[in-house]
């Protein structure tokens, strides 16, 4: 009896969903660094609202469909992954677990599918591409008060191998985090933004921040608040890589950004991390997806945290979802192996989903199968 319970509790541990692995790092991680990661801005309404909105989509399976056989293969600006769940760009990972983005990647590479490396990343551009040569890799970019440092982290990404630029565009400013506040958060002290040389720019600067969150008065100090539509123009001219608007939530902003040569849009609320009270992503996904007509790939994060929830995503319009929470959870229990199984969970997770839904593959995935829930309260 006392192996069987010891075999029970043992069982228990493993995480078999997202909240499970979320849960598991909350228990792991310093209490600022898990406040960094999962708060929202100011009431984290729209943080809520996130995770919440996919259940005001209701998923209309077909039957009798021979689903024996699903291939979740996608080609994302081009470069063919074995699933349409990318990893987001999120900042410092090191944070979360001594590997950081090497581990990430690494995870990436082995599951088949890409990883976004964040401008503020704890481990260098050059680091994470030798950690994972063959992996599928992004570049995020902040548009930097100073240029040709800009410039420079461009330069380096292509020089390192990395297929696009993901230009965040909803950060003039750093949304107010209330926890990072209470924390005064900052990173540990044997850590840096490892893609900067400076102290200041590193944001380890032994001066401190004040009262306020360090990474808030980094943003006021660093990153460029004019950032404007002929500044997309200028990026444009400056890279050959593909450049995609991540921070998208209107139609209208959709369009000018065609007009300006983007290569695809994110639709994004940076993980409800900016101003609080804009809606979820996956409520504005679709007209979004009317506004560019295909003429650009379009993408979602923020809230993702089920195969299903990747399923509604790509039915109303989407080519891939971008995940960052889930990772960084995955992260801090087991590192690079935490990540992998978070990835493979999300990808088994999507196979059961689209199997039932009655398709065979992500062509066969629309509009037709996901519908309002009001629809179905009319009835």
């Amino acid at each position: 009896l006392q192996v069987k319970l010891c075999i029970n509790r043992n069982m228990s541990d493993v995480p078999v969903c997202v909240r499970d692995y979320e849960k598991k790092a909350e228990e792991t991680l310093p209490k600022a660094v898990f406040d960094y990661y999962f708060s929202g801005a100011d009431e984290q309404q729209t943080l809520a609202d996130n995770v919440a909105a996919f259940s005001r989509w209701r998923l209309y399976p077909r039957v009798l469909r021979d689903v024996s056989n699903v291939d979740l293969s996608v080609s994302v600006l081009g470069q063919q992954l074995s699933m349409p769940v990318c990893v987001a760009a999120t900042a410092m990972q090191r944070m979360a677990h001594p590997d950081g983005e090497t581990a990430t990647v690494r995870a990436c590479r082995s599951l088949g599918t890409g990883m976004m490396l964040s401008s503020w990343a704890t481990s260098t551009i050059e680091e994470v591409a030798e950690a994972a040569p063959h992996a599928a890799r992004w570049m995020q970019l902040y548009i930097y008060k100073d240029r040709n440092l800009t410039l420079s982290l461009v330069r380096r990404a292509e020089k390192a191998g990395y297929k696009a630029i993901f230009l965040t565009v909803d950060t003039p400013y750093l949304g107010k985090r209330r926890n990072d506040v209470r924390n005064r958060f900052k990173l540990p002290a044997h850590l840096r933004m490892a893609n900067f040389e400076t102290p200041d720019l590193a944001f380890s600067s032994k001066e401190g921040y004040g009262e306020d969150s360090g990474l808030a008065v980094y943003v006021a100090q660093a990153i460029d608040p004019t950032l404007k539509w002929e500044d997309i123009a200028w990026l444009k001219k400056m890279t050959t890589l593909p450049v995609v608007l991540k921070g998208v939530l209107r139609a209208e902003d959709a369009k000018e950004a065609l007009k300006y040569g983007v290569d695809g849009i994110l639709v994004s609320n940076h993980g409800a991390r900016q101003l609080d009270g804009v809606p979820a992503t996956i409520d504005v996904l679709p007209e979004i997806v009317e506004a560019v007509g295909g003429r650009v790939e379009v993408f979602l994060d923020g809230g993702v945290r089920r195969g299903t929830d990747v399923l509604k995503a790509l039915a109303l319009g989407a080519k891939a979802v971008f995940v960052g929470r889930p990772v960084l959870w995955g992260l801090a229990c087991d590192g690079e192996k935490g990540v992998r199984d978070v990835l493979q969970l999300l990808k088994e997770e999507l196979h059961l989903a689209v199997a039932l839904a009655g398709c065979c593959s992500l062509k066969e995935v629309n509009g037709s199968i996901v519908r309002s829930s009001g629809v179905f309260s009319r009835i």
